[in-house]
């Protein structure tokens, strides 16, 4: 219901007045001007309403609010009857001035008073700034009634709160002053709350409407034709309307404030509770804003500080001008929040404050109003230029000097400001930032004499920035990894890693009840950091397996959208690698950096060998001038040597440096800032000297200085007038008269003006040149420490001056990069948490460790085990090895399950050790790598626990049983035996197993211990154990791999125990064998070549349980394994069943061997059909068997292959080509062993059979698929084709099927037995004259190639006597036998072979065995006679050449020149080797002569020999016997050329010639008769001289007779004459009888074969010859000889006609 103007009057403003003028005070007379305002103003509202009465009729009226003047054409108009409430809130009377206020304030909250018209009494300003200042001059500080304070509050918050009232600027700023100096003065705490609480309102209004205006003028530009309210506009209206009825929020706050008031006595609130108080939402995400910066203006008149002028801040220009603004409400709020900060700027009086001094009050208050202004602010402020120099230039420096002040509440604040700023401003203040972290927060936490208020202010802060993965990985990007920036990320973490682990030093009041609170701290904010790594990780971890349960806890998914992958630095794309490369250079510039400040030449040597520093004096001194990090001390020495290259540094640093413009004071502190002066007087002299020499470069328009002289040595005074006036140690100062004093004539011998070195006097005097600031980290070493102080209050005094020393320090840093905006990084990618870890792993591992070492509690092992796991993660994620593993094994030590601790001090934490250790195993195992080593190592262990646990079989007890309950047993199960102390026997001695000692009960022990066991045994355990065996079948390729070589690891060492291994891991082995066989067989071929090599281990354990367990699970898995199949060119079966192969081949036990062969017997049967490329393995391990000594044994793999052989290679032979070689190898094996001679024989056969399935079956060889080189048996024997790594096709036949036959059975024949060997070789040859047709020439290469190892058998060096048998028998029967198989493939072979075959004949002739040597020239013989007219004269000459090589090799030289003393000492080896070497002379005198008959055979076949001997005989008996005519066409004479036959001529001589040299040496031959050579009867070589002259004359007359070869007729004749000449003259000279008797026959030959000749070559040669004939008259001759001799005479007289020719 409206209210009508005459309700207004009667119910408002006029009774207003009323109660104005119905106080008593009013009538007094000193306020008649209020009594005369007031009623003049009731009367014009009288009129007012009468003439509205008559103009309108009566409406309706509501007792609900009057409406404001907007809702109604008439209505009142309050502005003009504003002096009579003016006048009475200038009065003195609190009763009217709180009617005044009052009545303003419901004006002012309907909108019946806007204001917006001009002050009638000053046209500058609008009448709500009068109004404003009214309202503002009713608080006139404490005296100031509470009721007044009251209303003056509600007054001004209706000001700035109502939508009709409008003030800025300087009103703005009077009327939140106004709240604020009430909130200082008044003493009254329901009206300090209430005026905080107002401030609070006021900012949050302020800003509010700046961030809204934003947002509707982007809105209205966005879409200026239809602009549309975003939801944000229409939230932040509704606040504003809310606000309209300001009485409701006025007495709320007034409630609030008595509530407060009645519960508290105290107005100390928490910064947090108060800036909660109008935390509106959450904040929004930070915008990175790369604005240059803006530049400094002067203040406006109307921009005033609430305070007045700070003392601190007074310094400091304003910034930014209206221009800087797109809207007044943007200034207001810049106003009040730059006042603010200036508020907060106030320093602390000295001391200790007192908690109620408006100093300290002030700075609270601004400081939590700053906190209300930073947690909301928006994205005007958080983007707006002008704001954020603010926050660089005044609330930065400010948080930096109240950050670490001695106030608590101050310090508190001022973090909690801080972490605003760092979830708000972090991308804009990253130099604020640093110097925050390193100057306070790191400070304060590595200061020992901190306090532990202090310390758990900024452990707290710590953690809300910790709990930030963004905010972590920023300040490692940005920081870290920054190279002119601190290590913020490491050192943060080695500080809380040393309060984790209670190494840092503490105050002494500290009780140890704060002490472990803080280490909890610091274990929850390392934790903290980790699980923020593990967040920002989390989209490279993959886990296939589901969370384990075992601690009933519940893993949320987070799932984020998908990173980038990149940072961005200005603009620029970089990446995790980038950043790592900086990091590392960083890391080398640090070393540098440490190595200078020990020893610069090294360190600047260092850097310039890794390229980061020029070799040039101008890049050294840029690093001097630009480096803050080198210790100025050192620098100022360096550049003080007088060394050629120090200079030129120095010369260059100067030269760097910009003096222009400056005052000489100014620019002598800028040269000095950088480093310290050194304290020798030449070092100095070189440093002033070009210091003053660069000024006057500099300034050389100020014609102040002659020369550079006077700078040098005014320079030189300055630094001891600082000196002076600024050391404690100089009592008497000096005077400004003195210093002017000093320095007359200095300006080339005149005088500097006494005002300007007056001036310089005065500012050294009051500000001292120093060093520029720097990190203050240094400072708790300078202080004395606090803890070693006498008293609390000497204590407390020394903290003060550490604390006011710091923020000293760290203002001046703040200040200094106030105007610095460098680029700051947000960081998106995962990779970046790796480089992180690698750089802080250590000391967390450290925390970890020492935190589950020293202490019990629970919180404390769940933070650590929970910051282990995160590490552990990271660690996987990343491929960490090293650190993974030392993680891993710092988790495993710490269950006790490993380590040699007995199971007596298990406890609750290593029973969740236990637990998280499963966990990861879970969680993690695609990552664990070597780990799982040490996880399964536990885990076997856990299984003993189990055992103990259970009260089945207590195991490892360390210790003497005293007592029946038990107390002082130790079950330790770091062993792998029972230990027990008995008398006689030591402790560290010999390990009993419990098997040797009475049971011991689990109720035996402790309450506690048992149950810390039990635990083990609990369901959660052993099923989350068991999940990590069934879970295997998730692992990944190499997870899986790892995961089973570590499991075999432990296995072997379970089964390492000699009295009772265990089987716990083996069982397992086979269950995740089980598991994993459905894997892909890469995979799994992979697993099983580690699953394989342990079968193999425990398959020849000297345990027969344990080797007969893993065969039989061997056997099982095999079968399972066959089953399915395999597909052609595939060896999985190959590998499977290979450890059965090994286990034959190594375990000597026969039960296991039995156990073998029986399992792939049975495999056989039941499985053939499957078995593919296992067949190889199959005939291996009945290979092993074959050779056993075990006739079980091998009667039952003799059996299972030969079904194979006459069955299945019937049936199946196609599924078994690629094992046929290995099948005849497993036969050769039988066939070998010596025990079974019916098995040998009958291998034989099956061998021959296995010749016939090859010669039946030729395709499925050659189709059978490529195979490589390898498989062969011996490649070295195969053809050049072969050794190209694959077999072609037509070569299948013969490397598949001839070649392993026929060289197992050459194989046969080196191993058996004469019987078995012969069959074999008997065999061989058969086989290849039977099948030798189909073979290629280079396959017969091949194979006799193999034939040739048989005699490769006899030149082992074996027993003499086996020797000798071997060639006798099998060497002569194979040397006939490949004549045979030569001769009847000659065709084909013979021009291959003949090389092979006359080699390996030689090798025979030169045996020491006769029978062979003679067999080899026989086959020599045999060969030629069988093929003489199929060779060519290539191979004439080579069996020529070959028995050259024969005579050559076969001539007895040691005949000629062995003696008594050159054989060995009489001994037993003496004698031996003496006739050793007369048998092998005897052999060789045989080969000559076999060798000579040999030639004669093949030139004249033996036949026509004997039937010319014959002739020869008779026709010298009988003068008149006619000459048979003989066939001399039988032999090879005529197949062979005169080369040849004239080299086998000279053969002939050269054995005549030493035969003769010898018969003729009796001295020798007596020698050798004496030692025993050739028996009782003195040696001689007569048929070797005859036989051999006779052989060679026979070939010459034949030749000299052979009508084809008379070309060569000179050349014979001339070798038969001078032949025949020394041989007439040798026999005239022969003395014995005998001698001449062995002679007799040759001479018949040679008188006959004279006498054969033609008249015409008969007078050619007799004249060579006759005079020797004529000799041989004179000796007594035989009959026939004398006969021959008659018939050549008779011829001479006719050939020369001496005498008449026979009729």
């Amino acid at each position: 219901m409206r209210i009508l103007s005459g309700d207004l009057s009667k119910m408002f403003i006029v009774k207003g007045l009323e109660k104005i003028l119905a106080d008593k005070e009013v009538k007094r007379s000193h306020l008649a001007q209020l009594r005369k305002a007031c009623e003049t103003a009731l009367e014009d509202i009288q009129e007012e309403l009468k003439h509205e009465e008559t103009e309108k009729s009566t409406g309706s009226t509501s007792a609900a609010l009057p409406l404001p003047r907007n809702y109604s054409a008439n209505v009142i108009n309050a502005e003009k009857h504003y002096l009579p409430f003016e006048l009475a809130c200038q009065c003195s009377v609190p009763r009217v001035v709180v009617i005044a206020l009052d009545c303003l304030q419901k004006l002012i909250a309907y909108g019946h008073l806007s204001g917006t018209s001009l002050d009638p009494h000053n046209p500058q300003r609008r009448l709500i700034d009068r109004v404003v200042a009214t309202i503002c001059a009713c608080f006139t500080g404490t005296p100031t009634e509470e009721s007044v304070q009251l209303q003056i509050i509600k007054a001004l918050l209706t000001v700035v709160t109502s939508q009709h009232v409008e003030i800025h600027e300087g009103t703005l700023l009077l009327a939140v002053r106004t709240c604020y100096n009430i909130y200082l003065a008044s003493k009254n705490l329901i009206n300090q709350t209430t005026a905080k609480a107002t401030l609070t309102q006021m900012l949050n209004v302020i800003f509010m409407r700046m961030e809204n205006q934003a947002i509707e003028e982007e809105t209205t530009f966005s879409n200026p034709e239809n602009p549309v309210e975003p939801a944000d506009v229409l939230k932040r209206e509704a606040k504003l309307e809310a606000l309209e009825i300001v009485s409701f929020i006025v007495d709320d706050i007034v409630a609030t404030a008595v509530n407060d008031a009645s519960t508290e006595k105290e107005i100390e609130g928490d910064t947090q509770s108060e800036g909660g108080q109008s935390n509106g939402g959450p904040t929004p995400s930070i915008v990175s804003v790369c604005s240059s910066s803006l530049p400094r203006v002067p203040s406006q008149d109307s921009v005033d500080t609430i305070g007045g002028t700070s003392s601190s801040g007074g310094d400091l220009e304003p910034i930014g001008t209206s221009n800087s603004f797109s809207h007044v409400l943007q200034k207001d709020a810049y106003l009040v929040f730059r006042s603010l900060c200036r508020l907060a700027m106030k320093p602390l009086p000295d001391g200790i404050p007192d908690p109620k001094s408006h100093e300290l009050r002030s700075k609270l208050l601004s400081l939590q109003l700053l906190l209300s202004v930073v947690q909301n602010a928006g994205p005007v402020f958080r983007q707006h230029p002008v704001f954020l120099s603010v926050v660089r230039q005044c609330l930065c420096v400010a948080l930096s000097r109240d950050g670490a002040s001695s106030v608590t509440e101050v310090a508190e604040l001022s973090l909690a400001l801080f972490l605003a700023l760092l979830n708000n401003f972090k991308a804009q203040l990253k130099k604020q930032i640093e110097v925050f972290f390193r100057e306070i927060f790191l400070n304060i936490l590595e200061n020992p004499g901190s306090t532990f208020d202090h310390h758990w202010l900024v452990m707290q802060a710590l953690t809300r920035i910790c709990a930030d993965a963004q905010s972590v990985v920023d300040l490692y990007v940005n920081y870290d990894c920054d190279l002119s920036a601190a290590n913020i990320f490491e050192r943060l973490v080695n500080v809380l890693s040393k309060i984790a682990q209670g190494r840092h030093v503490v105050d002494l009041r500290t009780t140890p009840v704060q002490e472990k609170a803080l280490r909890i701290k610091g274990l929850e904010c390392l934790v903290t950091i980790l699980k923020c790594m593990v967040e920002w990780s989390r989209e490279l971890y993959i886990n296939p397996n589901a969370q384990s349960n075992i601690d009933a806890e519940k893993v949320k998914e987070n799932h984020t959208e998908e990173n980038e992958g990149h940072g961005y630095i200005n603009g620029t794309l970089t990446t995790p690698k980038q950043f790592e490369a900086i990091k590392q250079q960083k890391e080398i510039w640090e070393q540098g950096i440490v190595m200078f400040n020990r020893k610069p030449r090294r360190g600047l040597q260092y850097l310039q060998s890794q390229k980061l520093l020029g070799e040039e004096a101008v890049d050294v001194a840029r690093f001097l001038v630009t480096e803050e990090r080198l210790d100025k001390t050192v620098v100022g020495d360096f550049l003080g040597e007088p060394d050629k290259f120090n200079k030129e540094v120095m010369y260059a640093y100067v030269d760097l440096l910009d003096f222009n413009e400056k005052d000489f004071v100014s620019a002598l502190r800028h040269f000095l800032e950088g480093f310290r002066l050194p304290g020798e007087a030449q070092k100095i002299d070189r440093l002033m000297e070009k210091f003053a020499a660069r000024y006057c470069e500099c300034n050389s328009s100020l014609r102040l200085f002659a020369s550079a002289d006077a700078p040098y040595v005014l320079a030189y005074s300055i630094i001891m007038l600082t000196t002076d006036l600024h050391s404690p140690q100089v009592k008497n100062k000096m005077t400004k008269e003195q210093f002017i004093k000093n320095n007359r004539g200095i300006n080339d011998s005149k005088d500097l003006p006494e005002e300007y070195l007056s001036q310089i006097y005065d500012e050294i005097a009051g500000n001292e040149i120093k060093m520029k600031a720097h990190s203050s980290s240094a400072l708790g070493n300078k202080v004395s420490k606090p803890a070693g102080a006498a008293n609390e209050k000497k204590r407390r005094l020394l903290w003060n001056m550490e604390m006011e020393a710091l923020s000293s320090t760290a203002r001046q840093l703040m200040e200094s990069v106030s105007h610095v905006h460098s680029p700051f990084t947000s960081a998106t990618h995962s990779e970046h948490v790796r480089p992180m870890f690698k750089v802080a792993w250590t000391p967390f591992l450290a925390s970890f460790s020492v935190g589950l070492q020293d202490c019990d509690d629970l919180e404390v092992s769940t933070l650590c085990l929970d910051g282990i796991r995160c590490a552990i993660r990271i660690a996987c994620i990343f491929h960490m090895a090293l650190e993974r593993d030392a993680f891993i094994q710092a988790l495993a030590r710490f269950t006790l399950l490993t380590a040699n601790s007995p199971i007596t001090e298990i406890k609750t934490k290593n029973i969740d050790t236990i637990k998280t250790l499963i966990t990861v195993a879970h969680t993690d195992g695609n990552y664990l790598g070597h780990s799982w080593l040490d996880i399964l190592k536990c885990i076997s262990q856990l299984e003993l626990a189990q055992l103990i646990g259970t009260g089945v079989r207590p195991q490892f007890i360390t210790g003497t049983p005293t007592s029946p309950t038990g107390n002082n047993l130790n079950l330790n199960l770091g062993a792998m035996n029972l230990n027990l102390n008995l008398p006689g026997i030591s402790s560290s001695g010999s390990n009993l197993h419990l098997s040797d000692l009475p049971s011991v009960s689990i109720n035996s022990l402790e309450p506690s211990v048992k149950e810390s066991i039990g635990e083990t045994i609990s369901q959660s355990v052993v099923v989350a154990v068991d999940r990590i065996f069934t879970g295997s079948t998730r692992l990944d390729g190499n997870a899986i791999v790892d995961f089973v070589r570590a499991l075999c690891q432990i296995s072997l060492e379970e089964l390492a125990h000699t009295t009772q291994p265990r089987m716990f891991s083996l069982q397992k082995i086979v269950e995740i064998s089980y598991y994993n066989m459905g894997r892909i067989r890469l995979q799994w071929s992979r697993i099983w070549e580690v699953l394989g090599d342990h079968f193999n281990k425990v398959g020849t354990s000297s345990n027969e349980n344990i080797a007969f367990f893993a065969v039989d699970s061997l056997r099982q898995l095999a079968m399972k394994f066959i089953e399915k199949g395999e597909l052609a060119n595939f060896r999985f079966q190959k590998d499977f069943l290979r450890p059965f192969e090994h286990i034959m081949k190594r375990n000597r036990s026969p039960t296991i061997r039995d156990m073998v062969v029986r399992c792939v017997t049975q495999m056989v049967h039941s499985q053939s059909d499957n078995i593919k490329s296992g067949w190889k393995n199959i005939f291996c391990v009945f290979l092993l068997a074959a050779s056993d000594n075990d006739e079980a044994i091998v009667e039952l793999a003799f059996q299972t292959i030969n079904k194979v052989v006459t069955e299945l290679y019937v049936t199946n032979m196609s599924a078994m080509i690629d094992s046929f070689q290995d099948c005849v190898k497993c036969l050769s094996e039988f066939a070998c062993n010596p025990l079974y001679p019916d098995t040998n024989m009958e291998a034989i056969r099956l061998i021959r059979l296995c010749g016939r399935h090859v010669a039946d079956q030729p395709a499925l060889f050659r189709d059978g698929g490529a195979q490589l080189a390898d498989e062969m048996v011996n490649s070295q024997l195969t053809s050049a084709v072969t050794n190209l790594g694959l077999i072609p096709e037509e070569e299948r036949l013969w490397v598949r099927g001839w070649f392993p036959i026929l060289f197992e059975l050459s194989c046969i024949i080196g191993r058996c037995k004469l019987d078995v060997r012969t069959r074999a070789l008997t065999v061989l040859f058969e086989m290849a004259k039977q099948y030798g047709s189909t073979f290629r020439s280079h396959w017969w290469k091949d194979l006799f190639k193999v034939i040739f190892r048989i005699f490769n058998q006899s030149k082992l060096p074996d027993q003499l006597s086996e020797k000798s048998d071997w060639l006798t028998t099998t060497c002569n029967h194979a040397l006939y036998a490949m004549v045979d198989v030569i001769t009847q493939y000659f065709d084909l072979i013979g021009s291959l072979l003949m090389d092979d075959f006359i080699a390996q004949l030689l090798w025979c002739v030169t045996q020491e065995n006769e029978q062979l040597a003679r067999s080899g020239v026989n086959c020599l013989e045999n060969l030629v006679i069988s093929n003489g007219p199929k060779l060519g004269d290539d191979s004439w000459l080579r069996i020529c050449g070959c028995v050259d090589k024969i005579f050559h090799l076969t001539l007895p030289d040691a005949l000629l020149t062995w003696s008594p003393h050159s054989a060995p000492a009489e001994s037993d080896n003496g004698v031996k080797d003496t006739q050793r070497l007369f048998n092998g002379l005897l052999v060789q005198c045989q080969v000559q002569l076999e060798l000579i008959h040999t030639i004669d055979n093949i030139v004249f076949f033996p036949s026509t020999t004997r039937k010319e001997d014959a002739d020869l005989l008779a026709s010298a008996k009988s003068i008149s016997a006619s000459q048979r005519d003989l066939d001399l066409d039988q032999g090879m004479f005529q197949f062979m050329s005169t080369e040849h036959l004239l080299l086998m001529v000279d053969c002939l001589a050269k054995s005549h010639n030493f035969a003769r040299q010898f018969n003729t040496n009796s001295t020798q031959r007596n020698v050798l008769w004496k030692a025993g050579f050739r028996g009782p009867v003195r040696p001689n070589l007569l048929k070797q001289e005859t036989q051999s002259l006779a052989c060679a004359m026979r070939i010459l007359f034949r030749l000299y007779h052979d009508e084809g070869r008379q070309n060569e007729w000179t050349m014979v004749a001339d070798k038969l004459t001078h032949l025949g000449k020394d041989a007439l003259e040798y026999y005239v000279t022969l003395e014995t009888e005998s001698h001449r008797d062995a002679w007799s026959p040759l001479m018949l030959l040679f008188l006959w074969k004279i006498n054969q000749l033609s008249d015409e070559k008969f007078k050619t040669h007799i004249s060579w010859w006759h005079q020797l004939l004529c000799e041989l008259v004179s000796f007594e001759l035989k009959p026939e000889l004398r006969s021959l001799l008659r018939k050549i005479f008779l011829k001479v007289g006719q050939v020369f006609r001496v005498i008449a020719a026979a009729p």
